[in-house]
Order: structure tokens, then sequence, then C-alpha cells
């Protein structure tokens, strides 16, 4: 009999857990390459990654309503697609996040100890995969107290660029250094910190309510991290100029000395660490809940399956996801890792989005579920833009990440191809 997990998640813990995943690392990180891909196009590369996110945020909702279990946008392609592209999106998932997880954890290495960025990275990723495993009630009480000091740190930077005589709203315009390929690139640099809101619905299964929960909890998440990431981009940009943006490895942190506040620099380092640590523990959470759900169709290893019977959380997903990330960590390049984890995360929604389109009928029989032409309309135009989307940002990423990650997308699936043939072989030979 498979264990399932407890549901204790209201709507204020999924949106906490979302802002966790999405007002974190990524917006100290990825503006300053967004802004040398798109030049003074950043703005509307923010924007375009918004719609994006959006159309991906509504279709994964509404799957969620539906499958209400742990596991993501890999239970509903499962569901509704077939076998084959249930594990693809499990696959670039696992694969992709684990990456981000990589790069996050790396991210708080470079923070607190630069000249020992990679042991603090394997560090970081024990300590919250031995929280993890107390309980998910624990790691949302955590992410409140990260999204709190995050909001404080970015609401800091705001309020200084913004009041600085230096600020010139006037560097927001349109320049001669914009092209649609930079725009789109940038868009895609900066889903990467958008693409936190699915961690809502690979929790499904400890929601409360999750077919009224998480469609509410969803889009208000993504909405207040669209606020705060529109916020600091113009604040940032008021004070830096596009060129100047573009130039910095550590744009907020540059943003508060020019605008002449230099006594905030620390407290954006010191930010910027805890927000990375926010991102990680919400991506360990995202991954090992993913790992769970194929372990239990046999995709990974069974073992994975087991549920603690005290704590309620897949305890073995998690040792092992922290495992893969302490090795990636210890490792890797964090800009190939975001680059990498942007394709993957990309062609995941991808496949959510073809799923979602198929919410309008039964997948084994094709018969229409009764719901409005309006709503039918709506759903299914929502699916196309973001599955449009999400390819295009996918494929104007760098081209080394592009070929990376479809070399690794084909790899899963061969891997798929050979289990499979295993198992018919198997049951000819029974």
């Amino acid at each position: 009999m498979t264990q399932q997990l407890r549901r204790t998640l209201g709507v204020f813990d999924a949106v906490v857990i979302g802002l966790g995943s999405m007002v974190g690392a990524g917006i100290f990180v990825a503006l300053g390459p967004a802004a040398r891909a798109a030049g003074s196009g950043l703005l509307l590369g923010l924007a375009l990654a918004s719609v994006v996110a959006y159309c991906n945020a509504m279709s994964s909702a509404r799957l969620a309503a539906v499958y209400p279990t742990s596991g993501g946008t890999y239970v509903y392609a499962r569901e509704r697609l077939g076998p084959f592209w249930g594990y693809l999106a499990g696959w670039t998932f696992v694969v992709g996040k684990t990456a981000s997880c990589a790069a996050m954890a790396l991210t708080v290495g470079a923070y607190v100890w630069p000249e020992q960025a990679h042991a603090v990275a394997v560090a970081s990723v024990v300590a919250l995969t031995a929280l993890n495993c107390r309980g998910v009630q624990k790691s949302a009480w955590l992410t409140r107290v990260v999204v709190a000091v995050v909001l404080a740190v970015l609401a800091a930077v705001v309020v200084s660029s913004l009041g600085s005589p230096k600020a010139d709203l006037g560097q927001l315009g349109w320049g001669g250094d914009v092209s649609a390929g930079g725009v789109l690139q940038a868009a895609g640099l900066l889903f990467f910190a958008f693409a936190g809101y699915a961690r809502i619905a690979t929790l499904g299964e400890e929601v409360r309510d999750p077919a009224r929960t998480i469609p509410r909890a969803v889009p208000l998440a993504l909405g207040i991290a669209l606020v705060v990431y529109a916020a600091v981009a113009v604040s940032v940009l008021s004070v830096l100029g596009p060129v100047g943006l573009g130039r910095s490895g550590a744009p907020l942190a540059d943003a508060a000395r020019a605008a002449g506040a230099d006594w905030l620099v620390p407290v954006v380092r010191v930010g910027a660490a805890v927000a990375a640590l926010g991102s990680l523990l919400a991506l360990i959470l995202g991954v090992s809940r993913t790992t769970l759900a194929m372990s239990r169709d046999g995709h990974l290893p069974g073992a994975l399956s087991a549920v603690h019977p005290r704590f309620q959380v897949p305890h073995r997903a998690e040792v092992a996801v922290g495992l893969v990330v302490a090795v990636v960590a210890a490792t890797a390049d964090v800009r190939g890792a975001i680059g990498f984890s942007s394709f993957g995360v990309l062609l995941y929604y991808t496949l959510a989005n073809a799923s979602a389109w198929t919410l309008c009928s039964d997948p084994s029989t094709g018969t229409p579920v009764r719901v409005t032409k309006m709503r039918m309309r709506v759903g299914r135009a929502t699916a196309v833009c973001g599955a449009v989307g999400c390819v295009a940002l996918a494929f104007a990423l760098p081209g080394p990440s592009v070929a990376t990650g479809t070399a690794v997308v084909a790899l899963g699936a061969l891997l798929y191809a050979v289990r499979k043939r295993t198992q018919q072989h198997k049951r000819k030979r029974a």
C-alpha cells in the first residue's frame, strides 16, 4: 500500500513556500546577465518572462486541482499525455532542478566565504536536507523567516536607489542596443528566478483542500513576486543604467553603493546568502517530491518511495537528493548550472502546458469534459501561449546551455527506452 503524506499546508504556507523559491537568489544574480543580453530592453524581458510564467502558473494550478498529489508535472503529463511524457517531465525537472540546487548552494558559499565556496555549499545542502527530513511544517516555518528577511533587504535597496539624487528614471527607456533576440534571452534568464511557483504544485499531497488552496496560492505568489521584481529592476536601472547593470557581478550591492548607501552593501550580501538558502530549501523539497512520485512508478528505485512514520516526509528521497546535490555543488560552476537549469525547467513547463491543454477531454477516451465554452477557450489559449513561450525562451538561451540540455534530455529518453525494452524481455521470459 502506498504511504501518503500528511496534509498540513494552508494558503498562507503555500504562498510563502512559492515566494521562498521565487523571491530568492535569482533576483540577486539574474539582473546582470539579463541586462547584458537585453540592454535597455531589460524591463520588456522581465514582462515577457512574467507573461510566460503566468501562463505556466495557471496551467499548473488547474492541473494541481485535478491531481492533488506529489510529483507536479511528472504526474500531470503521465496522466494526460502518457507514461513516456510523464517520465520525461520528471527527468527534466529532477535533473534541471538539481542543477538549480547546486547553483543556489554555490551562491551561499560565494557570499558567505568566497575562498571556501564549495565547502560552504556542501555544508548548506547537508544542513537543509536534515531540516527537510524533520517535516514540511518546519521547512515552511523557516521559509517564512527567509522571505521576511529577503523582502526587507530588497525594500531597502529600492528605497535607497529611488531616493538617491543619482536616480534617473530616464534610463528606463528604449535605446539603440535593444534586439528581439536579446529580449528573448533576457526573459529566459529571468525565468530562472520566476520558476519557483511550481513548488506549490509539487507539494500537492501536503496541502489542505488542494482543489481550492493551490489555484489561489499559485497566482497570488506569482503576483507578489512580479511586483517585487519590477520594483527592484526599476530602482537598480535608475542608478546604474543598462550598461552599468550589465557589467555588474553583484547588481544590488553596486546599486546601493552607487546610491551612496555604503552601509547597505554588507546587508545586501547577507540578504543574498539568506535568499539562496531559502531557494535551496524549497528546491530540495520540490525535487524530493518528484523523486518520490517517480519511485512509486518504478522509474527510480522503489526504496525512495518510503515515508517516515513519524515526520511523514519522504526521508529516503530527501537524503538521496541531498547527496546528489552535494556532489554537484562540490564540483560544478554556478553560471553553467543556471543556464542548464533554465533549459530543463522550460521544457518541463512545456509539458505542463501540453497536459493542461487536454483538461477539456478525458485522456483515455477523448470524451469532452463538462466545462463552459469560455473556460475551455481561456484554458486552452493559456496553455498554448505558455507552451510556445517556453519553447521560444528555452532555445533563445546561450548555445552551450541549449546543447547540454538537449543532450541530457536525449539521454533520459534513451534510458527510458532501455528500461522499457528490458521489462518487455522479462515479461516474455516469464
